[in-house]
């Protein structure tokens, strides 16, 4: 994550440990540490190489491989930037210049009801330049700060923006339908975030990797949504939590989304929000469907991956898993 005295990311260097225990790790180029298959990922502003060898030489760790690389190339060659989709307007920190956000928060925290509010407003406003000022009058924009670290969403990936799309469309229509959200895999927080405001009045984000949570967590915090929001970190495979809600957001990889699809408790929600897949997987996947309580509302594509929104048409009713 962005903290002090970095505004943003520019290089990135990787050291892949082969196991998870590494003891604490305490350094101002530390942008995080990625728990995923029994090893540790660390991410530095910063060639590391003699902290490196010292937590080798401290717990026995094996470096499997390191590089260095540029941020834009670790975004899929892209620039993050600012972009809007209807009424949300997010912006990553390095272009609001909000990287003191977090004491700005704690303070706003420590206020009564009132003085929340307007703390709130002046730090929007503090960040915000006077054009992009007016815009959010004009036309009513809710604003998103995020800081997307080097963790899945960012808002430039296709499936990413179109959930964003669909959210939008369903608030915009039945506003009162989906206040309980559910979003599986949160990644950075985006969806979750975007979900609150538009009117969910509660929503659970949920991701097996603990630096996406705490990453999660500090975006909820730039955007005041903690009484709203909350993160789980939870292994999905190992067990689903109760999906009774108004609306499941699952913008997975297929064979995460096939695990599911053949879960009865995955079928308890109203709506679906389903993506993560291009079309060459969409016969195995539609398959997998328990194609006689859903209904399909709508489908959409954008760069050849895929999205569905499904209504449940026996939400909360367990399905007997045929043998």
């Amino acid at each position: 994550m962005l903290k002090p005295p970095y505004t943003r990311y520019d290089q990135l260097f990787v050291y892949n440990f082969d196991r998870t225990e590494l003891g604490d790790i305490e350094d101002p180029d530390l942008i995080g540490t990625w728990i995923e298959d029994e090893t540790a990922i660390l991410f530095f502003h910063r060639d590391k190489k003699e902290l490196i060898a010292e937590i080798c030489a401290r717990t026995g760790a094996v470096i499997i491989y390191e590089a260095q690389l540029d941020y834009r190339d670790w975004e899929a060659g892209l620039d993050i930037t600012s972009f809007q989709v209807g009424p949300l307007a997010v912006s990553p920190l390095w272009e609001v210049g909000e990287v003191k956000e977090v004491q700005e928060v704690e303070d706003v925290e420590e206020a009564g009801e009132a003085e929340k509010a307007t703390a709130r407003e002046k730090a929007v406003e503090a960040g915000t330049t006077e054009a992009s000022k007016d815009a959010a009058i004009s036309e009513q924009l809710l604003p998103i700060r995020l800081d997307p670290s080097v963790i899945f969403g960012s808002g430039f990936h296709a499936t990413t923006r179109l959930c964003l799309e669909v959210l939008c469309d369903l608030y915009g229509d039945m506003p009162d339908q989906f206040q309980r959200v559910m979003d599986l895999g949160c990644g950075t927080g985006l969806l979750a975030i975007g979900a609150a405001r538009l009117g969910a009045r509660e929503v659970l984000a949920i991701d097996n990797n603990p630096f996406a949570c705490q990453v999660a967590r500090r975006n909820l915090e730039l955007n005041g949504c903690e009484p709203i929001i909350t993160v789980e970190q939870r292994d999905l495979r190992a067990g689903l939590p109760d999906t009774r809600v108004d609306l499941v957001i699952a913008n997975l990889y297929k064979g995460l989304l096939m695990d599911f699809f053949n879960n009865p408790d995955f079928w308890q929600a109203k709506y679906y929000l389903i993506s993560g897949f291009i079309p060459s997987m969409e016969e195995e996947l539609l398959a997998a469907l328990p194609i006689q309580q859903l209904k399909l509302i709508e489908r959409r594509q954008s760069d050849n991956w895929r999205l569905w929104l499904l209504a449940n048409q026996c939400p909360g009713v367990t399905r007997v898993k045929q043998p």
